[in-house]
């Protein structure tokens, strides 16, 4: 798992039958000090979340599994919307 803002929003009114409903999202991987890393990705969202959050997001299995069906294409799912982040170093 790993942190990320939401960016955008995806819309596409044709989809495969497993994504029908869900809401897809565009999320800019970030670090602990809540600086962009890499490039951005799309998320299905299972939380609510919208632009400007940071959320949590997981990927492979574990997506697909927050949504009870191995059988949707989802290789990333946003799991929670994230308070704060407390690092010791």
């Amino acid at each position: 798992m790993y942190l990320a803002k939401v960016v955008g929003v995806v819309v596409a009114t044709t989809k495969n039958e497993g994504l029908v409903g869900k809401k897809i999202l565009v999320v800019q991987p970030l670090n602990t000090d809540y600086d962009p890393v890499g490039e951005s990705e799309v998320a299905i969202d299972s939380v609510g979340a919208g632009c400007g959050e940071v959320v949590l997001v997981t990927s492979g299995g574990s997506a697909r599994q927050v949504f009870n069906n191995q059988d949707t294409p989802i290789d990333k799912a946003i799991v929670a919307i994230v308070d704060s982040v407390e690092v010791n170093n």
